[in-house]
């Protein structure tokens, strides 16, 4: 339980120290006081995400000591003297691709390339907005940090969603889904009656089987190496399966589709990225969606790229516009037309968040979500 002291918001977090390393449940001090463009967030669920996981193990570099997690469902407790349009009480999901809405990106509409948005409302500011009782100071993740009680956030990282969501399946919306989804529809754009293939469906890759669902593609093709993984994606709209670590894949899926209209990755290895470039039909493009381990390299097929007009583009956050993409995902959800219950595969205090990060080690997690009520 959080409690308030002359100096700041006492919080128990799940802190990285050292990397590779695991979690420990630390009693964290939390700024009280309030930049004007920031909101106190009393946090709810936050799910564990694969880019978590690579910090833990050390492939993606990242300041220490600090906080993961960055898929977050919470309500807010306090707003800045800046903060006009949203309330105490309100429930909040938020994102990675926070935007300062000024910046040339921002400004012709591609926010989720925003230039600041990995200091935005942190390199101006005075004070840690974390740190350990003898002030020593506690990083967040991507400027979010979910394995928290409570956070600080910029305004511009989150977006009220309706009270009723449950707090563990909104939370899910800020990152899995998101980039899943937004991949297909604002990325790639599929259009209805397209081929689709989806290498790697774990969290992310079951939303991009549901996203190209949505947007109505005629067969939709799930490769991965794990059977129980595929019989997943059977029930977020995945028309076919094919078992990667059964035989060729290329040759299986063109055994289904023939050529395909879009491939994407999932997985973010060079050997899955140029099986997607061989999956494709001339003049299309496969999706990197996944992502490449820090020093990863891409070995691509040069002639066959370029005699067949091919191409290999990067995703970032399913190219998303969160503050409108959400609350239509959340309304979508409670049409009963985007799966989010079968996602979330474990649901665990904040004690045992590292068993979820092993949950994923072991192949066994769609979504395992840390739940702080």
């Amino acid at each position: 339980m959080s409690t308030t002291t002359e100096v700041g918001v006492r919080v128990r977090a799940a802190v990285l120290a050292s990397a590779p390393g695991d979690l420990a449940v630390e009693e964290l001090v939390l700024d009280p006081v309030l930049e004007p463009h920031e909101v106190r967030v009393r946090v709810r669920a936050c799910g564990l995400c694969h880019s978590d996981l690579h910090m833990l193990d050390g492939t993606l570099p990242t300041a220490l000591p600090t906080v993961p997690g960055h898929e977050i469902a919470g309500v807010v407790e306090a707003v800045g003297s800046a903060v006009d349009d949203l309330v105490v009480g309100a429930t909040v999901v938020a994102c990675l691709s926070m935007y300062c809405g000024r910046c040339a990106e921002c400004r012709t509409g591609r926010s989720w390339l925003c230039v600041r948005r990995n200091d935005l409302g942190r390199a101006e500011r005075p004070r840690p907005r974390l740190s350990r009782p003898d002030g020593a100071e506690v990083g967040q993740v991507a400027g979010l940090g979910g394995l928290v009680e409570r956070t600080v956030l910029h305004r511009n990282s989150v977006v009220e969603v309706p009270a009723d969501l449950p707090p563990d399946r909104a939370a899910l919306l800020g990152c899995a889904v998101v980039t899943g989804v937004g991949s297909v529809q604002r990325g790639a754009r599929v259009r209805p009656g397209e081929t689709v293939v989806v290498v790697g469906v774990g969290g992310v890759g079951l939303n991009v089987v549901q996203g190209a669902r949505l947007a109505g593609a005629r067969r939709i093709v799930a490769v991965d190496v794990r059977p129980a993984k595929l019989e997943l994606a059977r029930t977020f709209g995945a028309t076919d399966v094919v078992d990667a670590g059964a035989g060729d894949a290329v040759a299986a899926v063109r055994d289904l589709l023939g050529d395909v209209d879009h491939v994407f990755d999932v997985v973010g290895r060079s050997a899955t990225v140029a099986q997607a470039v061989q999956m494709l039909r001339p003049g299309r493009t496969a999706w990197l969606v996944g992502i490449p381990p820090v020093g990863e390299e891409l070995r691509l097929p040069g002639l066959h790229l370029l005699t067949q007009a091919k191409g290999v583009q990067g995703l970032l956050m399913g190219s998303n516009r969160f503050t409108e993409d959400i609350p239509v995902l959340a309304e979508l959800y409670r049409q009963g037309r985007l799966e989010l219950d079968a996602l979330v595969s474990a649901r665990l205090p904040l004690e045992r968040a590292g068993e979820g990060f092993e949950l994923m080690r072991e192949g066994g997690a769609a979504r395992a979500v840390v739940c702080l009520d």
